[in-house]
Formats: structure tokens, C-alpha cells, sequence
């Protein structure tokens, strides 16, 4: 789950006009377990960087997995049982989950420990700057944000995750072919994410209009939630498109 959205003022030149300068997140507190505290000073070490903290330029993630393989970004994990899940499903990707939450971190490496996952690597901080400053273009396979906080509220929706500037960033990161998946179980937010991917010329959506749920996509206690309250979850699955002659990033 992503828990606040934005977008960082200190980005690049290129990118500054259209990502707007607001807080990136909000962050939610809560205290940690004894498990997730040790998880962090045992696990993090090996698992985890600090987004905040990273060296100037693209991540390299073959030297960070120890191998060559396709990377696929989750943006928002929460508590991570969904992330832990298709990591260790996923077994030839090399999985990368950005998070705020510091209990949530803490509670996904302690999954990833009982599962034994290597193929699974953890940032904490913000998507927005990590995405433009520390993520080459054209070099993710698949980018998921499963769920992202709603913004219910009509003067909040500005906060919302999901705007043009965001998914023109987003899309400009991963590899032609790749995939983009979002699911959220707010109407009015799936709308405005079908319209706003929909718009994006880099990307084609693979369906009419939302895709029929992937059968490999854990049902979560929040998804499982908005079925008892009578709320849909909708998924929506597009393409990145080749990149033409001459485009740039």
C-alpha cells in the first residue's frame, strides 16, 4: 500500500516543470515490533538502502542482486505479504520494493528471511526521487503499485499518486514491452488512473478498459475489506510502447 503521495521538489532540471514542488509523503507513524526493530539492524544492511542516502546516478541492480536479470519495481509494499508472495513466485526477477512505512520494511524483511527470498531488494523513501534521479530510462521491466492511498476527499485528491507528470516520469522507466499494473478498489480513482495512462502516449493499454483480475495477485485484508463494504477492485494493465527515433527522456 502506498501510504502518501506527491511529488519532490529537488529533481532534475528536466523533469522540474512537471513534477510539482509538494511534499512527497506523508509519513505515518507507528512503533515497531521487536521482530521488525531487528529486522532492521540485522537484515537491512544486506537488504535495504536509504533512497535519501544513494549515490549520484542509476541504481545498478545487477551488481546490487549479485546477477543479470529483468528488475520489476513495486511502489508502495506496506506490510509486504503480497510483495513477499510474488517475489517468491517470481523466483527469475530481480524484485525491488520502495516504501515509507518503517514497520512495513521491517515486517517485509522479516518475511523475506522466513522465505529464504534473494531475489528481493528493499528502498526506503521516496518513489518520485528514486525514480528520477536513481533509475536509468528504459530499464524496468514491469512497475506495480497495487492499492495506493485513495485521497478520498475531493480537495485531496491532488495528493494522489497516480497524475500525468507522475505516470510520464514512470512510463519514461521502463523498457518498451514492459508492463505497467496498477489496482486500486476506489471507483472514482480507477477512473482517473484509466484516464491518465490512457492519455500517456508511451503507453497502450492491453485491454478495452480495465483488466479482468489476475488470478496470481494475492488478495490482500485491505482488498478483501472492500469486498465486504461492497467496494470493486479494479485492475488495469498497459504496455510501455517502442521508443521512436529521436524521442528523449
Amino acid at each position: 500500500m502506498v501510504l502518501a503521495h506527491g511529488y519532490l521538489g529537488s529533481v532534475k532540471s528536466d523533469q522540474q516543470p512537471r513534477l510539482r514542488s509538494v511534499v512527497s509523503y506523508v509519513q505515518r507513524g507507528g512503533r515497531m515490533t521487536v521482530g521488525q526493530q531487528r529486522a532492521w539492524e540485522e537484515l537491512w544492511p544486506e537488504l535495504g538502502r536509504e533512497v535519501s542516502e544513494l549515490a549520484p546516478g542509476p541504481i545498478d541492480f545487477a551488481e546490487w542482486f549479485g546477477r543479470s536479470a529483468p528488475v520489476l519495481l513495486e511502489i508502495g509494499s506496506g506490510m509486504g505479504e503480497t510483495t513477499a508472495q510474488l517475489a517468491a513466485a517470481e523466483p527469475e526477477v530481480n524484485y525491488v520494493a520502495v516504501e515509507v512505512y518503517e514497520a512495513g520494511l521491517g515486517q517485509l524483511m522479516l518475511r523475506t528471511e522466513r522465505l529464504a527470498l534473494d531475489n528481493l531488494r528493499l528502498l526506503h523513501g521516496d518513489a518520485v526521487l528514486l525514480l528520477t534521479e536513481h533509475v536509468a530510462p528504459d530499464s524496468l521491466s514491469g512497475v506495480r503499485i497495487f492499492f495506493p492511498d485513495p485521497w478520498p476527499k475531493k480537495r485531496h485528491h491532488k495528493r494522489r499518486l497516480i497524475q500525468p507528470e507522475f505516470i510520464r516520469l514512470l512510463s519514461s522507466r521502463i523498457a518498451p514491452g514492459g508492463i505497467l499494473h496498477l489496482a486500486t478498489d476506489w471507483e472514482h480513482y480507477a477512473e482517473q488512473m484509466l484516464a491518465v495512462c490512457a492519455a500517456e502516449s508511451t503507453l497502450r493499454n492491453r485491454f478495452p478498459d480495465w483488466a479482468p483480475r489476475p488470478g496470481w495477485r494475492p488478495i490482500t485484508k485491505f482488498e478483501q475489506r472492500a469486498n465486504e463494504e461492497g467496494r470493486v477492485s479494479r485492475d488495469l494493465i498497459f504496455e510501455r510502447l517502442p521508443v521512436k527515433s529521436g524521442s528523449r527522456h
